[in-house]
């Protein structure tokens, strides 16, 4: 089955534009044309989908056109494609640890802005932390202000 650019714009919510440069910089090197319209298959999708988790992963698109550089030239580069989604992984690792104490502040926040609104005031809460909070509240509390592990 074949798509044509239109319809992979619309199932990765990206440009033509960027289809074409990615086109450009070589990312489908074996993609049909008939009568100089691209025709994207199975291999060009699945080219995108990583060509998207890489990006969703904060990769540059100069690192991201070296992995496709790579995947031309076959097994010899196996190990240095491997360890490009090893370092990936680890970067997406810490970036959920950034989002999951993001979201222990968030959430102590509400529940402390909720509690400062039924008070009409913030004395009580002053008094409760950090020792005094209610257990699930503390937890947030404590992730939200562990220092930075480097």
């Amino acid at each position: 089955m074949y798509y044509t650019i239109g319809e992979v714009s619309e199932m990765f919510d990206i440009p033509i534009s960027t289809l074409r440069y990615y086109d450009k910089e070589g990312f489908f090197p074996d993609m049909e044309r008939i009568s100089g319209i691209r025709k994207f298959s199975e291999n060009e999708i699945e080219t995108l989908r990583i060509v998207d988790c890489l990006k969703k992963s904060k990769l540059e698109i100069k690192e991201i056109k070296q992995f496709i550089d790579w995947t031309r030239l076959g097994a010899k580069t196996y190990e240095e494609r491997r360890d490009l989604f090893e370092q990936q992984k680890k970067n997406v690792q810490k970036e959920i640890e950034e989002l999951e104490k993001t979201m222990s502040m968030l959430k102590y926040k509400s529940w402390y802005y909720e509690q400062a609104i039924k008070d009409g005031n913030e004395d009580r809460l002053h008094d409760m932390i950090p020792d005094k909070l209610p257990k699930e509240v503390r937890e947030w509390y404590n992730h939200a202000h562990e220092e930075e592990t480097k």
